[in-house]
């Protein structure tokens, strides 16, 4: 048996096809940029659904989350003020990362609104469950706030 009529050894069989013809683009390298084009945006819109759900709440029934003002007894009326101001200040940031409207400086505000929360929360309570998904949400925040391009923006 000559060489050439040996079958392929495996490293021949197995090794990737050539370079791509220029004009045939890799689906999964375009999805790639897809999902990188998009992937900000989301976050964005997803961080502000998050913001608005704990906004509407607070304004719905700030009596409950009177508990969580520090240093202000929770059965004051100046805790259900700061309650009531923190809510309308969520849901103006959730309005804005939503919209698109300065969304690096609203994520910016969102991540000094959480870092409050999330040191309260420490002190008070030690970590808890609630402490990490908000050092999670802070940790989105944070990340949207160095992000110089998004897709649909209103105002840098």
């Amino acid at each position: 048996m000559s060489p050439d009529q040996r079958r392929p050894s495996a490293s021949r069989a197995t090794a990737p096809a050539g370079p791509r013809p220029a004009g045939v683009p890799n689906r999964m390298d375009e999805a790639g940029r897809l999902a990188g084009d998009w992937a900000p945006t989301a976050a964005r819109v997803l961080l502000g659904l998050v913001l608005a759900w704990f906004g509407y709440h607070e304004l719905v029934q700030p009596s409950l989350w009177t508990g969580y003002v520090p240093v202000v007894s929770a059965t004051s009326s100046l805790a259900v003020v700061l309650v009531l101001a923190h809510g309308w200040l969520l849901l103006v940031l959730a309005v804005a990362m939503i919209a698109g409207i300065a969304p690096r400086v609203a994520a910016a505000v969102a991540a000094i609104l959480l870092l409050e929360i999330v040191i309260s929360l420490t002190v008070t309570g030690g970590l808890s469950d609630l402490t990490l998904r908000d050092i999670g949400i802070l940790g989105l925040a944070v990340c949207l706030t160095g992000r110089h391009t998004q897709r649909l923006v209103l105002s840098r």
